[in-house]
C-alpha cells in the first residue's frame, strides 16, 4: 500500500482552488436558472462529463465492472447522486446559493452516522457525537432566521431540500465505502454517478416541464464551466490528491468550500445574510470539523499516537 504524504504547498494550493470551484457551482446554477432550470443544467453537465470520463476510461482500458457485480452498487450510487442534485436543483428555486452551500455540505455528518451504523471501525467517539449535536443545533438556528421570504417565496423549503441533498450525498458515501466500489477505480464510481444523474435528472426535467433551454452567452459559459471544470477536472484532481496525500488533512481543508459558496453568493448574486444564518452556519462548520477532523485535531493537540513521517 502506498504511503500517503502530509500536505505540501502544492496540495494546499490545489485544495484552495478545488474548494473555490465547488463553492462556485451553486452560484453558477442559480445565476442561469431563468434560462435553464438547475436540474436540466445538472443533467447536461453530467452527460458531458460522463462522455469525457468514458473516453478517459477507454484510454486507460477500464470498464464499468458489470461482470464483477459492480453494477448493483453502481446503480444505487447513481440513483443517490441523481437524488442529491434533484434536491439541490429544486432547492435552488426557493433558497439562495449561500444557504445551499451550507446545507448541502452537511453531508459528512450524515456519512459519519451511516458509517457508524455499518462499519465497526467507523464508530463515532464522544467528541464526534458532540460535533453532530453542534452541527444540528446550527441547522436549527439557521432555519429559525427570517428566510421564509427569500428567493422563490419559500426559502425555508429550499433550505430543507438542501439538507436532504446533504443526506443523500452522505448516503452515497456510505454505499461506496460498504460495497465493491470501495476497491474500484475512482473513475468507475464517478461514471456510475454521472450516468445516473444524466438519465434520472434528464427524465425529471422533461416530466416536470423544466427541459426548455434558452442559450445565452452566460448559459453556455456556465455549462462549459460545470462540465469541464466542476464535474470532470475537479473530481479527477481530488481523487489524485487522495491517492497521494493524507485524506484526513485534505478533508479538513475541504471545509473551505461552504465559505467560498457563501462568499460567491454574496459577491456575485448580492444575496443577503441574516445574523441567525451566519451564527448557524458557524455552528454547522464547527460541528463538521469535530466529526470529520477528529483525528487531525487529536494529532494537532498532541493526544493521538505519534506517527512516522508520511504515515
Amino acid at each position: 500500500m502506498a504511503v500517503r504524504q502530509p500536505l505540501d504547498a502544492t496540495a494546499c494550493s490545489l485544495m484552495v482552488g478545488l474548494c473555490a470551484v465547488w463553492g462556485l457551482q451553486q452560484v453558477a446554477l442559480k445565476a442561469t436558472a431563468q434560462d435553464i432550470a438547475p436540474i436540466m443544467q445538472i443533467a447536461l453537465r453530467s452527460a458531458g462529463a460522463a462522455l469525457l470520463v468514458g473516453l478517459l476510461m477507454l484510454w486507460r482500458g477500464e470498464r464499468l465492472g458489470l461482470r464483477e457485480g459492480h453494477w448493483r452498487p453502481g446503480l444505487l450510487v447513481g440513483a443517490l447522486f441523481a437524488l442529491e442534485f434533484l434536491l439541490v436543483g429544486e432547492g435552488l428555486r426557493h433558497t439562495s446559493a449561500s444557504h445551499m452551500a451550507i446545507f448541502l455540505y452537511t453531508a459528512p455528518i450524515f456519512a459519519a452516522l451511516g458509517l457508524h451504523w455499518r462499519l465497526p471501525a467507523e464508530r463515532l467517539k464522544s467528541m464526534q457525537w458532540l460535533g453532530i449535536g453542534v452541527a444540528f443545533a446550527g441547522i436549527v438556528v439557521a432555519f429559525s432566521g427570517p428566510s421564509s421570504q427569500g428567493a422563490g417565496g419559500n426559502a425555508l423549503l429550499g433550505d430543507f431540500l438542501g439538507l436532504l441533498g446533504g443526506a443523500a450525498w452522505g448516503a452515497t458515501t456510505v454505499v461506496v465505502r460498504c460495497s465493491r466500489l470501495a476497491s474500484s477505480p475512482t473513475t468507475r464510481t464517478l461514471q456510475y454517478q454521472l450516468l445516473g444523474a444524466c438519465v434520472w435528472l434528464g427524465l425529471a426535467a422533461w416530466l416536470s416541464g423544466q427541459a426548455s433551454i434558452r442559450f445565452t452567452p452566460l448559459v453556455i459559459t456556465s455549462l462549459s464551466f460545470q462540465v469541464l471544470v466542476v464535474s470532470f477536472a475537479s473530481f479527477l484532481i481530488w481523487f489524485g490528491l487522495l491517492r497521494r496525500y493524507l485524506a484526513s488533512r485534505l478533508g479538513v481543508l475541504s471545509f473551505m468550500t461552504p465559505l467560498f459558496g457563501i462568499g460567491f453568493g454574496v459577491w456575485l448574486l448580492h444575496e443577503p445574510l441574516e445574523p441567525s444564518f451566519i451564527f448557524g452556519a458557524a455552528l454547522v462548520l464547527a460541528g463538521i470539523m469535530l466529526v470529520s477532523g477528529y483525528e487531525w485535531l487529536r494529532q494537532r493537540l498532541g493526544h493521538g499516537p505519534r506517527r512516522a513521517m508520511g504515515s
